[in-house]
């Protein structure tokens, strides 16, 4: 893959930080390195990274929290946020959550095959940019204005970090059609290997939480069969 797309990578261990750049940047990708939350902060006003690596487990302040406060104050274009990839020796459920809630894309886990990070940032990447959809999707009071990047459920604004509304598209896309979680990994994560299917599901639950908070339910599961997105029924 060429590409001159711009990385920031926030790791605090000297060895590792060095040999990410280097492999990074073998594989073509533009990379800058920080080594605290703060650092990472004034990285992103002055580098505009196209995707973001960060260290959960940071000197100063904690990776989620670094994550939120990048979403609240470094928008990307066309209102959309910097995709954020965890990469943390935390492999608990409750830290997976966690990042999800702060708004991370994907989440991996040390000790890591590099490789496959390099393809999971490659994945990230592909579902968070140029991307032009070019129609407004309607479901129920459910809408999704692609070109402007913009949900709204009876008529309040939803916020979703890219992943979340990659996700909300193909479902709504799909309207009415269940789709399994390969389907889904492979529509949504575009992962061109066995990636792992549970983070289908935990971003299934954290949309829901936006979506289907205090009225009626849309996201629906298939039991041993995926998801599927359905008006409610009369």
């Amino acid at each position: 893959m060429t590409t001159t797309q711009r990385l920031l990578l926030v790791e605090d261990e000297p060895t590792l930080c060095e040999l990410l750049s280097a492999s990074l940047r073998l594989a073509g990708f533009q990379v800058t390195s920080a080594e605290t939350g703060a650092q990472a902060l004034s990285a992103v006003s002055e580098q505009r990274p196209d995707l973001i690596v960060l260290d959960v487990m940071l000197p100063d302040i904690n990776g989620f929290e670094v994550a939120r406060l990048l979403r609240e104050r470094h928008p990307g274009p066309g209102g959309e946020h910097p995709p954020i990839l965890f990469l943390t020796a935390r492999d608990a459920a409750e830290d997976r959550i966690s990042g999800l809630r702060a708004g991370g894309d994907d989440y991996v886990t040390k000790p890591f095959n590099l490789e496959e990070l390099i393809l999971r940032i490659q994945a990230v990447l592909r579902r968070t940019s140029g991307r032009q959809p070019d129609r407004r999707l309607l479901v129920d009071d459910l809408a999704l204005d692609a070109d402007s990047h913009q949900v709204t459920r009876g008529g309040h604004a939803v916020q979703l970090s890219p992943t979340e509304f990659s996700l909300l598209r193909v479902l709504m896309e799909n309207a009415g059609q269940v789709l399994s979680r390969h389907q889904l990994l492979d529509r949504v994560w575009h992962y061109d290997f066995d990636g792992d299917d549970s983070i289908v599901a935990s971003y299934i639950s954290y949309l829901r939480r936006k979506i289907d908070t205090d009225r009626p339910k849309l996201i629906h599961t298939v039991r041993g069969t995926g998801y599927v997105l359905r008006k409610p029924s009369p």
